[in-house]
């Protein structure tokens, strides 16, 4: 089946609100085996958005809207729909009492235009909404399906999993199983050389390439006329692939470098310290966003200047004079000096040139130094990045994290 997603909003298109819904929509179909032909974004224009629909029509099987569902003029989604599709609209009296009550029960005055979100096209049924009071429309027919969600993402996104994924699961009498694999430490283009052979041999599941924000995907789509048939699909492919590259796998499907992290700290009962100087905070933000990490990560320390350095972590001033801020001999008295401050099993410590200033031929911009120190052992680890100044931040993150799950493996096994 052809899909596309239609996003409604001028704020978009002026660059105002970034388009996440489109993401979210699209990325969660991929991962029930659906998959999305065109992204459209069109402002708030009835007759844009008319003619948006139509062309739809023309080339899509489900086109799902988002935006422009709301009690003001500007929301217009319904009055399109329905032009579009030469439903008229009406006023569905169910829709309205509960609009009605919805106010009430929060003792908020309701104004007339509010029940225009009652407005439904002939034939559409209410998608409803728990978290506001614009309800979504579904509007089937032989040759189409329109599922219109609102705009707000908390709204969307809770309309979508409770009401349109189920709804899609049903149109398919093939059961379509997904997985990905989560690489990092490989580029999309070496990653496609190392495994290309398998990925020409595999009709299904068939495999493609994903490249995200400092990683890698591997998915594996298989279809199969019962799901156990489909996993055991998956399962072949996916053993041949870690053969090739299972070194830089670290996970599968949502999981994450720092989710992975914290799964083996808590597995082997250990907690951290972070001492970061370039990266400004950004692991240990990425680490206590996981739930939980209070159990794990003790705190840190963000030793931006020399001062910091020497002071809240020993490192030794003829260290900081004669080998720099940013220095192997640097990184290792931080790693040592967050664990003794701390009390805790392993410290971690990062120094680098985030940039776009303070590089030199010596030391350019993207040098950065990560340091790992436990009870028995310390290593240290050189980086050397070329993005610009939050891309460095962001990659060191991400392998500082790498690092940091391969020591655990292998040191910590439990």
């Amino acid at each position: 089946m052809n899909i596309e997603i239609i996003a409604i909003g001028t704020e978009l298109l002026e660059g105002k609100v970034q388009d996440t819904n489109s993401n979210f929509i699209a990325g969660n179909l991929t991962s029930i085996g659906f998959d999305v032909d065109y992204i459209t974004m069109v402002k708030d224009n009835r007759d844009n958005i008319v003619k948006t629909l139509k062309d739809s029509l023309n080339r899509a099987d489900i086109i799902i809207t988002t935006g422009g569902l709301g009690p003001t003029a500007d929301d217009i989604t319904r009055e399109a729909v329905a032009e579009a599709t030469e439903n008229p609209l009406y006023q569905d009296q169910d829709l309205k009492k509960e609009i009605k009550d919805y106010f009430k029960e929060r003792k908020h005055k309701i104004t007339e235009n509010n029940y225009r979100q009652a407005m439904l096209p002939e034939g559409a049924i209410p998608l409803h909404n728990k978290r506001g009071t614009a309800p979504g429309i579904l509007l089937e027919s032989d040759n189409y399906i329109i599922i219109s969600l609102p705009g707000v993402p908390p709204e969307m996104e809770n309309l979508f999993f409770k009401e349109v994924i189920p709804y899609l699961k049903k149109l398919t009498t093939e059961n379509t199983v997904i997985k990905f694999l989560n690489l990092f430490g490989i580029g999309e283009s070496r990653l496609e050389t190392e495994i290309d052979e398998i990925i020409k041999e595999s009709e299904n599941p068939e495999i493609t390439l994903l490249a995200g924000e400092g990683k890698v995907r591997i998915k594996l789509a298989a279809k199969a006329e019962s799901s156990q048939k489909a996993k055991r699909l998956i399962k072949n492919s996916e053993n041949r692939l870690r053969k090739k590259v299972g070194q830089y796998i670290f996970g599968s499907d949502n999981q994450t470098l720092p989710g992975v992290v914290a799964e083996l700290l808590t597995e082997n009962k250990l907690d951290i310290a972070i001492a970061e100087s370039c990266t400004g905070g950004l692991v240990g933000d990425r680490i206590t966003n996981i739930p939980g990490s209070s159990n794990y990560f003790k705190g840190g320390i963000i030793a931006y200047s020399n001062q910091i350095k020497q002071k809240k972590l020993g490192v030794p001033a003829d260290i900081l004079k004669n080998k720099g801020a940013v220095s192997e001999q640097t990184a290792e008295a931080m790693a040592c000096g967050i664990k003794k401050e701390f009390k805790t099993d392993i410290g971690l410590s990062i120094t680098g040139i985030a940039g776009p200033g303070g590089g030199s031929p010596q030391k350019p911009v993207g040098l950065v130094y990560l340091s790992i120190c436990d009870h028995s052992s310390q290593k240290v680890y050189q980086l050397n990045l070329n993005g610009d100044r939050k891309d460095n931040k962001w990659l060191t993150s991400q392998y500082a994290f790498n690092y940091l799950r391969k020591w655990l493996k292998k040191n910590h096994k439990s």
